[in-house]
């Protein structure tokens, strides 16, 4: 593997063999906890080359995808809708200590690495939880292989309530928590919410989404030299399916399975991975803005659900505003791929932005003329159905503003038009001049073209002089 790429370690097998082997009450308990339906994930192949591309496009400035359409960012929805974590809670934060040493004694049994560290061995806690050798065995299969590990720990794992089942819970959270919601680059497993864990009573409270998308966040702003990865990808994998379909990398499959991840396996790809990686980069440089899925969940079970998370912030008034400074801040910075467009100053992307918008306001103002008219032949229909208008005064002043209002919001909606055709045009226009611009940059000027062609003569001439001479020695 180069140097600068990414290398994944999840450990979901493991983790969900050793889920199996816990007693029924243990996994009522996760349940109420909220981690059920994170738990029922199946793995997914790791999509190292979309990933990749992914975090070469991350801004740590703003937090903030970089795309040629501008900012985007996976918010809590597509959290819980993903991964079945919850999103509201109290916040999975606490005190940092300088040494875990005696929590980690006292609640899991085990030790640190070393004295200041909050790292446990991985191989210490799998094998406290009954999976001591982790290895496929020759010929086995993978039905085999989950089978004899979940057998493993249920060897080991307490099976009545007491306080070794409240240590096997607390190692079971340690070691999923510290490897797939808050997972580390390295082998070892991070042990700092092992605080939050005494009170096994109030796991449940926290908004353990929150905390994954955050931590993903922290991990993407990582230099792009690192070539380990930490948190839980696969979420941003599923995000990008979602959102890009124009990608290609997933294969949708299960549909109505909830959470969203189940829904999705990766296609393979046996080709290089700096190849998919520069391919990937080539179809995000290309893809039109109408191909960009900006509400990907309507349709589904509380799509209507005001979801909070966090935004972009901008200080741009509009969204003209907003893509030109776009623009001008980024430029050709958002380009990643070969085939890269003729806008090194962001021009086009400005003018596709804004026209993308202006088509986005002018759908909805159409929706509310469409409602207004519908409103407008209802009360019409009332009018008309009552002997004279004297008889119910108000029906006649609310059909007077009804038709107010929908002649109002269709002139709006023609001014967006003309809006939209003027943008269509200029968009047009400035990609023909920005390529004619082109070919005169790489076309010679004459005066040049000139000097080599007296160039190429002279030495054309000096070949001949040579051979002429050469023939009367």
């Amino acid at each position: 593997m180069r140097r600068g790429e990414l290398r994944f370690r999840l450990g979901w097998s493991i983790i969900w063999a050793i889920y199996d082997g816990l007693s029924d009450f243990q996994r009522r308990w996760l349940e109420g906890m909220g981690f059920g339906p994170f738990l029922r994930l199946e793995e997914l192949a790791p999509d190292v080359a979309l990933i990749q591309a992914l975090k070469e496009r991350w801004d740590p400035v703003c937090h903030a995808f970089l795309f040629l359409w501008g900012h985007m960012i996976p918010t809590l929805e597509d959290v819980v809708r993903i991964t079945g974590l919850r999103v509201d809670g109290r916040a999975v934060t606490g005190v940092t200590y300088t040494s875990y040493q005696e929590p980690v004694e006292r609640l899991l049994g085990l030790e640190v690495r070393g004295e200041r560290s909050s790292l446990v061995q991985r191989t210490a806690l799998q094998a406290s939880l009954g999976v001591a050798n982790a290895r496929h065995r020759t010929g086995q299969s993978q039905a085999e292989y989950m089978a004899r590990l979940t057998e493993d720990a249920r060897a080991v794992l307490a099976e009545e309530e007491g306080e070794a089942a409240d240590r096997d819970l607390r190692r079971f959270l340690t070691l999923m928590i510290g490897k797939l919601i808050l997972g580390t680059r390295g082998d070892p497993v991070g042990c700092r919410c092992l605080p939050l864990l005494e009170d096994l009573s109030s796991v449940g409270s926290y908004a353990s989404g929150v905390a994954l998308l955050a931590h993903l966040f922290d991990s993407l702003g990582t230099s792009s030299r690192e070539t380990g990865v930490a948190g839980f990808f696969p979420l941003l994998r599923v995000w990008a399916y979602y959102h890009l379909l124009s990608l290609g990398r997933g294969v949708a499959r299960r549909r109505g399975a909830v959470p969203l991840l189940q829904r999705w396996q990766f296609c393979r790809d046996e080709r290089s991975l700096r190849w998919q990686v520069t391919l990937i980069h080539d179809i995000l440089d290309t893809v039109p803005f109408g191909h960009v899925r900006w509400t990907p969940y309507v349709g589904e079970k509380d799509a209507a659900q005001s979801w909070w998370g966090k935004e972009v912030v901008s200080e741009a008034t509009s969204d003209e505003d907003y893509f030109r400074a776009y623009a001008r801040r980024y430029g050709a910075q958002v380009y990643k791929g070969t085939r890269r467009p003729l806008d090194p100053e962001g021009w086009i992307s400005s003018v596709e932005g804004i026209l993308h918008s202006t088509i986005q306001q002018r759908d909805d103002l159409q929706v509310v003329v469409d409602q207004l008219r519908a409103e407008l032949d209802r009360a019409q229909q009332m009018v008309g159905g009552a002997s004279s208008s004297r008889e119910d005064p108000g029906r006649s002043v609310l059909e007077g503003q009804l038709a107010s209002a929908a002649a109002r919001a269709e002139d709006a909606l023609a001014q967006l038009q003309e809006r939209e055709q003027e943008l269509r045009t200029a968009l047009a226009r400035t990609t023909t001049l920005e390529a004619e611009m082109a070919e005169l940059r790489l076309r010679p000027e004459a005066a040049e073209v000139t000097r080599w062609r007296e160039a190429v003569e002279e030495a054309s001439r000096w070949r001949q002089e040579a051979e002429a001479a050469a023939c009367w020695q």
